[in-house]
């Protein structure tokens, strides 16, 4: 099988700047992403195939030892015989063992470690168990509930530990027997010249057991794909595009690990009246000529209800008055309500009140 390039997964250079191998993976993603392709095989892989070669290359430590990695397979650090002939060698067991037998560039970080052998602890961490992966989810929610909370129910597409086999991925009354490989060690160990080198076995993932019989729910993977309804509390006063971590909601973990968390990226709908800057908040209110000019007082909506707000005579058409107190409930404090006034010049007069204004614009002097 031919080892995978995680710049040819994306689509991107090798010299593509973080940005670039961020927005080719978010429209990969999209592209593949399960929830989008529901019951498509064909797609999970792929999905998952590019969710771990942004991992790599999003991450620059990774991303460099992946780049040195390329280097020693084009010839600069195995010579002559490329790569993976530096790595070929024996398993003491009859069998070859090639660079594929390390997992192909999985992992970069434990084929270092395995590589240089930086002792048993790291490899534990790898091979023991593992913490799933955070699952990511938007949804959008009413201005109102931004303000005073409240509860909502966002619906992902998340693996689950299979219920048919219990996550062991074998037939439910089926043996597992001993790998062939390993010889039940769960680990394959070979030298290179003046390098020994031990790593996991790749056949049975380091446990020493393979399935002979895989369970007809999950196929042997111990897990199956499907979409869950999961409840939110929302915060009073949230923030547009605010993020929320649901510790334990995301994917599930493996060999007993940990689940993941979920990452809900929260937008707030528009207003058809309202408008929020922070704690603040925005509103427009129309007012008549005589409002205007004679003062007035009038109701205002505000987030609590109405209140009764003060035009003094001469008001402006653009002026602004201030509530005070009457914003969001943000940090311990509460913001305050920005009125805009917008004076509505009437469109349509008939004949007398025409020449009531002709005859107010003589006396007061204005030009028409």
């Amino acid at each position: 099988m031919a080892q995978k390039d995680y710049y040819e997964v994306l689509g991107v250079s090798e010299n593509a700047t973080p940005d670039q191998i961020k927005k080719a993976y978010r429209k990969l993603a999209k592209k593949y992403h399960p929830d989008a392709n529901p019951g498509n095989k064909a797609a999970e892989e792929k999905f998952k195939e590019v969710s771990e070669a942004h991992e790599i290359l999003a991450n620059p430590e990774k991303k460099r030892q992946y780049d040195q990695l390329r280097q020693m397979g084009k010839g600069g650090f195995a010579g002559a015989g490329g790569f993976e002939d530096m790595f070929r060698g024996r398993t003491g067991r009859g069998r070859t063992f090639t660079f594929e037998d390390l997992g192909g560039l999985g992992d970069l970080g434990d084929l270092f470690s395995s590589f240089f052998d930086l002792g048993e602890r790291t490899r534990r961490q790898r091979w023991g168990p593992q913490k799933g992966a955070d699952a990511y989810a938007e949804i959008e929610i009413p201005f109102d509930q931004a303000i005073s909370g409240g509860k909502t129910i966002v619906e992902i597409g998340k693996e689950e530990t299979c219920p048919v086999c219990g996550g062991s991925g074998a037939k439910p009354g089926s043996k597992l027997s001993t790998c062939p490989d390993c010889g039940g060690t769960g680990m394959l160990s070979f030298s290179q010249g003046a390098f020994a080198v031990q790593r996991p076995c790749p056949r049975c993932y380091g446990r020493g057991k393979i399935i002979t019989t895989p369970c007809p729910q999950c196929e042997g993977r111990g897990q199956t794909f499907g979409r869950k309804k999961i409840s939110i509390n929302i915060p009073a006063g949230i923030n547009d595009e605010a993020k929320l971590r649901l510790r334990g909601q995301g994917q599930p973990g493996t060999a007993g690990g940990p689940a993941g968390d979920l990452i809900v990226k929260v937008k707030i709908a528009e207003h058809r009246f309202f408008e929020r800057k922070g704690s603040d908040i925005y509103c427009r209110v129309p007012i008549n000529v005589a409002q205007a000019i004679l003062g007035s007082k009038i109701r205002v909506r505000t987030i609590d209800g109405k209140v009764d707000l003060k035009i003094p005579p001469g008001t402006q058409s653009g002026t602004k008055f201030r509530l005070r107190g009457r914003g969001v409930k943000l940090d311990g404090t509460r913001g305050d309500q920005y009125v805009e006034v917008i004076v509505e010049v009437p469109k349509n007069i008939d004949e007398n009140q025409k020449k009531l204004i002709e005859e107010f614009a003589k006396k007061a002097g204005l030009k028409h």
